[in-house]
């Protein structure tokens, strides 16, 4: 049997055309910040969040003002999905090790992990307020030991979040912006006259932010692509619809364009959550959001194989994979293009969204190919040092380096290696000539 799509979401060619659009209002946009700064920044503000204020930057007494209004219970999760994020993050930090090794005698090599000098977090929250996002990238900043964190989200109902504002707070900002959009990540990425522009731009968005942030790129780093949310379910006939539909409708819920995909074996379960989900989409108070990314972008794929479900999952390369069959290890042994993996039906994309520790910034339309999601790691560089310490290494080296410099033309890069050779070697080599073989290399 052939794969089988039992439902289809809109072409490529309509997505491109979504794309295009969306490409030219971010272009436009970011070249007005550039050119008036502050001053496009309060119009689009205004416009596009009916917001307005003297500075888009809280105060410290208007932090303490807005955290207040946190109700305690609300605080004590905060705080608990702030500590999974931490103890997860400090784990992947400790991993990553400087080292320092003698390659030959007299040769070291190394290399240093050391934090961006500044960052920009961008935490969604005009139609939700993504309080989790702020853990992810703040939170997980700061571990990195980012010395300059800055945080900006959308007012949400007119004002500022307060359980955005304390995540971002708790998480260690140190500055923080009431600013959404195209406006908030192109202020941080490029500067305005109240905000010094920082070095590396993070955090999920919608197609706006996502494009905003692949403009800017090379002009600041960012961490990846990660535009409107998508999700995959991986199942067999040892689950049933109403598991796979909550799982499918519970993220397509995140806005009007995110993908949702079902792949199966088992047209039984095909079937029954397509009818599952059209139930639900009656209840579910987001059913007016949930149903147009499903009716737009859903689509179940039925397949005759394991191995069959395997290549379309690592050709779809979805940012969340649910995987719920007999054979769950199996899948994270050979899947090798997604964001993240959420194995067993215990587990779900929610609890990873939110609390569970793993980071929930991650590569969407396809980039899980060639990326991973947001971590530790991403706030770190890593630079190599070399330090050579005897005459010996000097000349060996240097002769190398002389011989292979002129195999390629570069007279002046042969005359570094040179001089080595000659003045800690006393090895006589003429001027853009390639030194000799020495010693035992003879």
């Amino acid at each position: 049997m052939a794969i089988a799509y039992l439902k289809t979401s809109r072409s490529e060619t309509e997505r491109a055309q979504d794309d295009a659009k969306v490409r030219s209002v971010v272009e436009t946009t970011l070249k007005d910040i550039e050119a008036r700064g502050d001053v496009a920044v309060r119009e689009l503000s205004e416009k596009f969040d009916g917001y307005a204020r003297d500075s888009y930057r809280l105060t410290e007494d208007e932090i303490a003002q807005i955290i207040a209004k946190v109700a305690p219970q609300d605080m004590a999760d905060i705080r608990f999905a702030h500590e999974q994020v931490v103890n997860f993050a400090r784990a992947q930090r400790a991993s990553m090790t400087d080292i320092e090794v003698e390659t030959l005698p007299g040769v070291i090599l190394g290399h240093k992990n050391i934090p961006v000098q500044s960052v920009g977090c961008y935490v969604p929250g005009g139609k939700f307020p993504m309080v989790a996002s702020a853990h992810m990238s703040v939170a997980t900043a700061k571990v990195a030991g980012v010395p300059r964190i800055i945080a900006a989200t959308p007012p949400f109902k007119g004002e500022p979040n307060p359980a955005v504002i304390a995540a971002m707070h708790i998480g260690g900002a140190d500055e923080i912006y009431v600013l959404g959009g195209i406006q908030a990540v192109g202020a941080m990425a490029i500067g305005t006259e109240s905000i010094d522009p920082v070095h590396l731009l993070v955090g999920p968005g919608n197609a706006f932010v996502a494009e905003a942030k692949r403009q800017l790129y090379g002009r600041v780093g960012i961490d990846l692509f990660a535009g409107p949310t998508e999700t995959m379910v991986i199942a067999d006939d040892t689950v049933d619809a109403e598991m796979c539909a909550t799982d499918l409708l519970g993220q397509a819920e995140h806005g009007y364009n995110s993908p949702a995909v079902l792949v199966t074996n088992s047209r039984k379960l095909a079937t029954q959550t397509l009818e599952e989900i059209d139930r639900m989409l009656t209840i579910l108070p987001t059913a007016e959001t949930a149903g147009a990314s499903w009716r737009d972008y859903g689509e179940v794929i039925l397949c005759d194989s394991y191995d069959e479900m395997l290549d379309v999952a690592n050709e779809i390369a979805s940012e969340h994979v649910q995987v719920m069959t007999d054979r769950d290890d199996w899948f994270l042994d050979h899947m090798r293009s997604y964001g993240a993996l959420f194995l067993v039906p215990r587990t779900n994309v929610a609890n990873g969204d939110k609390v569970i520790g793993t980071n929930h910034t991650l590569p969407t339309k396809k980039a899980g190919r060639y990326t991973g999601g947001l971590w530790v790691g991403k706030f770190l560089k890593t630079h190599s040092y070399q330090r050579v310490l005897t005459d010996e290494a000097a000349t060996q080296i240097g002769a190398y380096g002389s011989r292979l410099c002129m195999l390629e033309g570069f007279v002046g890069h042969a005359e570094q290696c040179n001089l080595r050779v000659r003045r800690y070697g006393g090895v006589n080599v003429p001027y853009g000539a390639a030194a000799p073989l020495l010693g035992e290399d003879a």
